[in-house]
């Protein structure tokens, strides 16, 4: 009997990756985002680097925006829920997308926000139309990828270790430390614009949260009143003694 020789083996085409910028009359897909909490918590985390001092002019941080490339001559773009680039060439350029390499640097951070509909943030399909995972992880090589969880408050931040990511474990305040941005990055349980529940936060070195404009308000506020509480013990105290704080210049 005559063995029968086993099929060949399909194995993938081996994807050619090149970096173009999208034809200018390309549209850009303006799916609406799934969760109307996206968008707040995407806005929050600029919020606070942008009160802290912590943006540059080349910086590019964005959220909901297109990252472009095109694998096997055909244009891939995935839009994450919020990226930071260290630096574009033309900074301050009104942009539809982002074409790394040519307009500047891979974003060092993107992040997913998951909702109850399966967004494909942990899909490694390798044929078009790839999978996110896949994208950020063997296209682009982004150094790290956040994806989390808002109604859980659950965050995994998975670092690229060789050509692979890697979860990482957080430290003993439940924070990951971004170097690029050199600030922590973890989750925090609050209110913010009629949204009660987990938000991601960004703390500095020495541990101080970087606060959001609603609450360096409440900050300065806080100080006024204790100023004022002072003012009207030192007052009373003058009082007691017999002095007349108004009459003092």
């Amino acid at each position: 009997m005559v063995a029968t020789p086993n099929p060949p083996i399909r194995r993938r085409p081996e994807l050619i990756i090149t970096w173009e910028k999208p034809p200018a009359d390309f549209v850009l897909d303006d799916t609406p985002v799934e969760n109307t909490g996206q968008p707040l918590i995407a806005g929050a985390l600029r919020e606070s680097l942008e009160l802290a001092g912590r943006i540059q002019l080349e910086n590019l941080i964005a959220s909901n925006f297109g990252l472009c490339t095109k694998i096997s001559g055909e244009l891939t773009l995935k839009a994450p829920d919020w990226l930071y680039v260290p630096r574009v060439k033309q900074p301050g350029l009104p942009r539809q997308s982002y074409t790394p390499y040519i307009e500047g640097e891979i974003p060092s951070i993107v992040m997913e926000f998951l909702s109850a509909t399966d967004g494909g943030e942990y899909s490694i399909r390798q044929i078009p139309p790839v999978g996110k995972w896949f994208f950020y992880e063997q296209v682009l090589k982004i150094p790290t990828y956040v994806i989390f969880e808002p109604d859980g408050g659950l965050l995994e931040v998975h670092r690229l270790e060789g050509d692979r990511y890697q979860l990482e474990q957080p430290d003993e305040e439940g924070r990951h430390w971004c170097e690029d941005l050199k600030l922590f990055l973890g989750t925090w349980r609050g209110e913010k614009e009629g949204r009660d529940g987990y938000w991601l936060r960004w703390w500095d070195e020495a541990g101080q949260l970087l606060l959001w404009g609603m609450e360096l308000v409440e900050q300065e506020r806080q100080k006024a009143e204790q100023e004022r509480q002072r003012v009207d013990r030192l007052a009373e105290l003058l009082r007691s003694q017999g002095i007349d704080p108004d009459a003092i210049d």
